[in-house]
Order: structure tokens, then sequence, then C-alpha cells
């Protein structure tokens, strides 16, 4: 058995598996997320999207939930989108800058 304990360092990692297919970046290094909770066995993420009428909506909140779900200790997975503040490109990474070709801000 294993007994790693759920951390916000693990739902990162497995959250960088998250691609913006638009983009070709991951949704951490975009800079998407804004918090992440973790409840006993839940994990909450509030995020954005680039754009509030972005068409890959769904898919990506499919891939957040997936990915988090295949955690060990992860029971429950809720993906609330918000849309303020609203996402610009000085919220990625350094790492996001460069998949993605924006300069440095």
């Amino acid at each position: 058995m294993n007994t790693t304990e759920l951390d916000e360092a693990a739902v990162l990692e497995a959250l960088r598996q998250v691609m913006d297919p638009e983009l070709g970046c991951n949704i951490v290094d975009l800079g998407l997320l804004y918090s992440v909770a973790i409840t006993g066995s839940k994990v909450t993420v509030m995020m954005t999207l680039t754009t509030p009428g972005c068409p890959m909506h769904e898919s990506i909140s499919w891939g957040v939930k997936n990915a988090l779900l295949g955690l060990e200790h992860v029971e429950d997975v809720e993906v609330g989108l918000v849309w303020d503040p609203p996402w610009n490109p000085a919220m990625m990474t350094e790492s996001g800058r460069k998949a993605t070709g924006v300069g440095s801000f």
C-alpha cells in the first residue's frame, strides 16, 4: 500500500498532463489555474480558460477531472470555471511562454 499523501504538488504535477490543444501547452504553465483545494479525497480546482468562448471548455474540464481521478487518494473532483480575473499572457510561466512562443512580461 502506498501511503503517499495527496498534496498540491502532486495535483499540479498531474495537471501538467492536461494540455490546451489549441496552444500546445499544459494548463499549469499557461497560468489557467487559480486555486487548488484538497479536502479529504476531494480536489476542487478553480480555473479559467484563455477566452470565455473557448471551444475546448468541456475537453479541458474533462481532462482535469480525468487526470486528478487517476491520482491515488482522489475520489471526487470539482472543476469551477471563473472569468474574473480574466486570463492574460502575463500569467504564464516561463516554460509556458517558451512552449507557445510568447515573449517575457
